[in-house]
């Protein structure tokens, strides 16, 4: 039996590559996971045994080898970000080889993640966000109606690109002054709009009415935005609509959808609103989240005070 059972020992796998290969595997048929996340241990595990080398034993393996690779992907310019993916992928097969005894001793408990310096938001003045919601009339790049509501509407609600992606023309109000929106963590909330996206919205339906009658299937019927063939309107989309208008064709001042969110933000709380009702308008579950534009508005407040006081120092 002892026999049997070192015989048995000496079949398991031991070097590093053969382990990851095996955890992947595992990650895949036993736990289910998605090829994009399989996809993405595959290319963090791959830096593993790039540094330390395919062959090397496991059990050989110890806590500064892995500072020494975290060292040098840091050496390579890698962001935060991504040496904390990294140390993620690093930790979890570590803990699956201790899991299924292949070490006795996991090292990569020791691990620490990197900090991840924090970015303010990017937000737009007043006259930037006229200046792109103008600029649908003003170029005949796409479709006038449509991206001009699509602009306006993300402006008045500060809702997500995803949820004004996913609309509805059912999910809306009758007078289109409000829409039900399903953001992170499946929570629905309700998002308004003003006078100038009501207007904007009911010429884009108007528009669209005349392209395209009564569209074919149920899907497209009930997608608010839909692109120049009919068809639903992505994410992705949207994102090259807002990239198009605000390149050097536009306003060449680039700017993301999620800029008309930050600078919704920015101009509730600049105003005055207060920060529990800004959290519930942009679904945000932590109100620290929120908390990130109350600096934003300080900043923007000094700059406010500075301009128009009479000893305010920018005065001309």
């Amino acid at each position: 039996m002892s026999g049997d059972s070192s015989e048995s020992s000496s079949l398991r796998p031991s070097s590093l590559h053969d382990l990851v290969e095996e955890f992947l595997l595992y990650l895949a048929s036993v736990r289910g996971l998605s090829a994009n996340t399989v996809t993405a241990y595959r290319s963090d595990l791959s830096q593993l045994t790039d540094f330390l080398g395919d062959d090397t034993e496991i059990r050989g393996i110890n806590v500064q080898m892995l500072r020494d690779c975290i060292g040098r992907l840091s050496a390579k310019g890698r962001s935060a970000a991504s040496v904390n993916r990294f140390i993620a992928s690093v930790r979890t097969l570590f803990s699956y080889c201790r899991k299924f005894q292949y070490i006795r001793y996991n090292p990569a408990l020791e691990l620490h993640t990197v900090k991840i310096p924090k970015h303010m938001p990017r937000f737009m003045t007043e006259a930037e966000v006229d200046a792109l919601c103008s600029q649908p009339c003003r170029r005949e790049l796409l479709w006038e109606t449509r991206d001009k509501a699509i602009f306006e509407m993300l402006y008045s609600s500060g809702c997500r690109v995803s949820e004004l992606a996913s609309l509805r023309i059912q999910d809306m109000d009758g007078d289109f002054s409000s829409a039900v929106v399903t953001g992170k963590g499946k929570k629905d909330r309700r998002v308004y709009f003003e006078a100038d996206a009501r207007q904007a919205l009911a010429a884009y339906l108007a528009d669209r009415a005349v392209r395209f009658g009564k569209l074919g299937t149920e899907d497209t019927v009930e997608a608010l935005f839909v692109n120049q063939r009919g068809g639903p309107l992505s994410v992705y989309g949207i994102t090259m609509i807002v990239s198009r208008y605000s390149g050097p064709e536009g306003t060449n001042h680039h700017v993301s959808p999620h800029a008309f969110r930050h600078t919704f933000a920015t101009e509730m709380l600049t105003h005055g609103t207060d920060i529990r009702a800004v959290q519930e308008m942009l679904g945000h579950a932590s109100i620290s989240t929120t908390q990130r534009y109350t600096h934003i508005t300080t900043e923007k407040l000094i700059d406010i005070y500075n301009t128009a006081h009479p000893h305010g120092g920018n005065k001309k």
